[in-house]
């Protein structure tokens, strides 16, 4: 079987910047993966780059064997591809339900004439109504968006995330800005995901976190990758170790 994701020679450059060197790894589908590194490293870029938001100077992108470098967004999605942001963006004057509803709903609301051929959403309700439970948000269908706190909003995301039937999942940081047990309900969230059998992609900051869930550390520093393995194998890489976290945080991470 192919890679559910393979990245072949990645590389691009915004002026003087060589922000991603050319980068190159697969991940296998059912893998759950952390993409770290210090600020500055490319992380966000490469996210971009697999999303279809930037095209690479050169290289390739290869979703489940077939070649999306050329792709967008939209199409990346109908191949399974699916991506949270760091600063969620909900509808944030729909409910919690509409808006789950809306991502459940992409394969027809993409085309118009389907649309308007298709006004009953009640099979698109009663999968949203589902996911919705499945990240822990039962209860708040009918609550604005907006309304939710930021714990919430985070799993909001990665319900709207579930709602376009991913096969692999790119989580931009999906901790950032939440107290510990805002964190804990999070990663147990995106534990369940993986378990679904989705493969999960995490950039995440909390290396904590990333130690305790993660079966596999890929590790980004100035556009290049510098780790590639076993987490515990890849933090005791003096590489690593004086390129991202210092003596410090690795002793934190193997506490």
């Amino acid at each position: 079987m192919s890679p559910a994701l393979e990245l072949d020679d990645v590389a691009i450059r915004f002026g003087g910047v060589q922000a991603v060197a050319g980068v190159s790894f697969a991940v296998e589908a059912g893998d759950f993966v952390g993409l770290i590194g210090p600020n500055g490293a490319g992380k966000t870029t490469l996210i971009r780059i697999v999303a279809g938001m930037l095209r690479p100077d050169r290289g390739r992108v290869m979703l489940a064997g077939g070649d999306v470098t050329g792709d967008g967004t939209a199409t990346r999605i109908r191949r399974g591809l699916a991506l949270t942001h760091q600063i969620v963006r909900p509808f944030r004057e729909m409910t919690v339900l509409d808006n789950v509803v809306l991502a459940a709903g992409y394969r027809r609301t993409s085309n118009p004439f389907r649309a308007m051929l298709h006004i009953d959403r009640r099979r698109e309700s009663e999968r949203a109504g589902h996911i919705i439970a499945q990240v822990g948000l039962a209860g708040t269908e009918r609550k604005l968006a907006g309304s939710l706190p930021l714990g919430q909003m985070k799993r909001l995301e990665v319900a709207r995330a579930l709602a376009v039937d991913p096969k692999v999942v790119l989580l931009d940081e999906p901790l950032a800005g939440l107290n510990h047990t805002e964190a804990a309900r999070q990663v147990e969230t995106i534990s369940e995901v993986h378990k679904s059998g989705i493969t999960v992609i995490l950039v995440e900051h909390n290396l904590e976190e990333v130690m305790r869930i993660c079966r596999r550390l890929i590790v980004l520093n100035n556009g290049l990758v510098i780790g590639d393995g076993e987490p515990r194998k890849v933090m005791d890489d003096p590489v690593v170790h004086d390129a991202y976290v210092g003596g410090g945080m690795v002793a934190h991470a193997q506490a």
